[in-house]
């Protein structure tokens, strides 16, 4: 298995320790707003009215743009879902 080391100056790198220590969460949220999206493409689930309401064709046609955006942003720096 390989191995991979990061080396910091706590003190004054304090905040590119959380940023490297955070990379799997910041994955996770991404990957649970793409669900969440997702939702509504696939099942019509709202995410903007209350719980049991279907979504708009407006709503769903936001839902599916924001899909792509999120996409080609995550492309854009070699990243994926």
């Amino acid at each position: 298995m390989a191995k991979v080391i990061l080396e910091f100056d706590a003190a004054e790198e304090q905040d590119d320790i959380q940023i490297a220590l955070n990379g799997y969460k910041w994955k996770l949220a991404m990957w649970e707003l793409d669900n969440k999206l997702r939702d509504t493409t696939k099942y019509a689930v709202s995410n903007i009215n209350p719980t049991g309401t279907l979504a708009c064709p407006i709503e769903d046609k936001v839902a599916e743009r924001y899909r792509d955006m999120i996409r080609e942003i995550l492309s854009s720096y070699e990243l994926t879902l």
